[in-house]
């Protein structure tokens, strides 16, 4: 049985402002009508794989759970990492987990920023890998390079000849990222491929790996996992043993000290989605170089992306020559095509400013929908607010600010202090300044709502909680 381990607590700052640490990139549609997330659960949900398992931070628990549902697909579990430890941490925790419900598996561990554009041609590649993988090898995935990039780490083989090899080949090293010219000389021996943090090894192989060579952090995870309790369908972790471990990568840690090592070569086609530079190329420009979302015109412009993820905004570019346009409902970025890769810079010049768009997007999700403020002045919010059915906000109150709620879809079952009725569309409610209140959707439909804020104070953390289906503690 081959269980998938998707990787998915990443930040993914060089793709702002589509990508924030309130949503990041693998939750995000960048190409086609899927996440990277739900592109990454796809590839493994066919006969042959079993339900994956999900390795995440707490703010994106329900963000799984909703893409999961969208795309069909259930997890086998999901694992909340107290903090983000890079990529070691978290692939021993899915590996301990299994190691308690399926023991004898091989896990495919994938990360959810990539993408593979061959599915069967990957999944070919690691059936092939799977002999190997059961006798104890440790499998890493090789990607075929088409250029001399510095993005990326890279794969010596034993054997140049055996880039395309059908099988797993002897792996003489890991390379870390390195310079241009050093990435063209290697390129020319034959000898490299790109390293695709892909793996497929199995659970008592990886575990013994941690036992060899970083008994630390097994013994910090096994802690953190005796300390695991069950959360509405996620398992957490003892935050107290995991702020003992390092962040630090699976191929630093492990992979670079291992001797039970192969690569499966793969040239099926694979994408890492790091920057917006790499968004252009694969979004497939035009003869002019260009590349134009769904409201956007180029006029007179060549090699340039103009991207807009607002409705009603559109973006317009004129006689521009390798420009990058992204707009999204509360942030705009410009920039030379040739600077995607210092787009991070930017995202840490807001944060030390304390611009809110660095971190949180215009649309906060949340487990019972979304919300998105549509006006603000001094003393008061506008709020479009959608609820999913069956979903419910918690039973709230607000110590600085009163609430006008106006339903403008969907029927709506709202608390205020003790009433509780029906409302409709076109209907309203006022909720006082620290009445207890509550909007639960028991329909089929969503419900859209409007909802005026006026008070001293609009934060989201002004929030007192009573009863919550989400078991969310009350914000600060």
């Amino acid at each position: 049985m081959i269980i998938p381990v998707i990787l998915c607590g990443g930040a993914g700052t060089r793709l702002w402002p589509s990508s924030r640490q309130s949503v990041p990139k693998q939750f995000v549609r960048l190409l086609g009508d899927h996440t990277l997330f739900q592109s990454a659960v796809q590839l493994a949900a066919v006969q042959g794989f079993a339900a994956p398992v999900i390795v995440t931070g707490e703010p994106f628990r329900f963000m799984v759970e909703e893409q999961l549902e969208a795309v069909g697909q259930v997890a086998s579990a999901i694992l909340i990492e107290p903090e983000a430890r890079n990529t070691a941490p978290a692939v021993l925790l899915a590996a301990l987990h299994l190691a308690q419900t399926a023991p004898d598996a091989l896990m495919l561990v994938l990360s959810s920023d990539q993408l593979i554009r061959d599915p069967a041609a990957f999944r070919a590649a690691v059936a092939a890998a799977r002999g190997q993988a059961q006798a104890g090898a440790m499998v890493t995935f090789g990607i075929e390079p088409t250029r001399p990039d510095t993005g990326f780490g890279y794969l010596e083989l034993v054997d140049p000849a055996a880039r395309n090899a059908a099988h797993p080949q002897p792996l003489r090293r890991f390379v870390e990222k390195p310079d241009a010219a050093t990435a063209e000389a290697m390129l020319a021996t034959g000898r490299y491929l790109w390293n695709a943090g892909i793996f497929l090894f199995s659970v008592a192989a990886i575990i013994q790996a941690f036992r060899t060579h970083a008994p630390d952090i097994l013994a910090a995870v096994s802690a953190a996992q005796a300390g695991s309790q069950l959360d509405l369908g996620f398992t957490r972790f003892d935050r107290s043993a995991w702020a003992r471990l390092p962040g630090i990568s699976v191929d630093y840690a492990i992979m670079e000290k291992a001797a039970n090592l192969a690569v499966m070569p793969y040239a099926g086609g694979w994408v890492d989605l790091g920057d917006w530079s790499r968004v252009w190329l694969e979004s497939g420009p035009d003869t002019a170089g260009n590349v134009c979302s769904a409201g956007a015109t180029a006029i007179d412009c060549a090699g340039s992306l103009l991207r807009s993820e607002a409705s009603g905004l559109h973006v317009v570019g004129l006689g521009l020559e390798d420009i990058l346009v992204i707009a999204t409902a509360d942030a705009v970025l410009v920039a030379p095509r040739s600077a995607s890769g210092r787009v991070g810079e930017v995202v840490a010049r807001l944060k030390q400013d304390d611009v809110p768009q660095a971190i949180a997007s215009a649309r906060e999700l949340r487990p019972w929908g979304w919300f998105e403020s549509i006006a603000r002045g001094e003393r008061f919010q506008v709020k479009r607010i959608l609820v999913k059915p069956g979903a419910s906000m918690s039973l709230q109150s607000h110590q600085h600010r009163a609430e006008h709620w106006v339903i403008v879809a969907g029927t709506a079952t709202v608390t205020v202090g003790e009433s509780v009725r029906e409302l409709g569309e076109n209907q309203s409610v006022y909720i006082p300044a620290g009445a207890r209140h509550r909007l639960e959707n028991k329909g089929v439909t969503p419900i859209l709502l409007i909802e005026v804020q006026t008070g001293a104070y609009m934060g989201e953390d002004d929030i007192v909680r009573f009863q919550d289906q989400y078991a969310r503690p009350t914000p600060g």
